[in-house]
């Protein structure tokens, strides 16, 4: 419980700076990053499936590009529903969502369900 809720924190975060970076995403203050965070999580897990399944021909034809268009449309879509959290354009919420989809990567890969960072063990053998 502890890991998901420093999770929520780093993404309400990282939208938070992605704002300072890309133009057209904008947000109103640190409240609205969180739960801007918390809805676009939702969002995630229950719509995102469903549309990914139901584009899975132009992602086998796209090689999976077209995931970054979805990825975009549900930061999109987390803008339309949250206030203070807007979301503008074509190119800023598919830059936007990239940006989140690494921090987000990078954070479940080194962070423990505890919330505490995780040591990556690289065992190499060689002949």
């Amino acid at each position: 419980m502890k890991g998901l809720l420093v999770r929520w924190i780093i993404n309400a975060a990282t939208l938070w700076l992605i704002a300072y970076v890309i133009e057209g995403i904008e947000v109103s203050g640190p409240l609205a990053a969180v739960v801007a965070a918390a809805v676009l999580g939702i969002i995630n897990a229950i719509l995102r499936p469903i549309f990914i399944l139901l584009t899975l021909p132009i992602n086998i034809l796209t090689l999976g590009l077209f995931t970054f268009l979805l990825n975009g449309f549900m930061l999109y879509l987390a803008g339309t529903l949250v206030r203070g959290f807007e979301v503008h354009g074509f190119w800023a919420p598919i830059f936007g969502a990239l940006i989140l989809s690494i921090v987000s990567a990078l954070t479940t890969a080194f962070l423990s369900d505890e919330g505490r960072l995780e040591r990556i063990h690289i065992h190499i053998d060689t002949p």
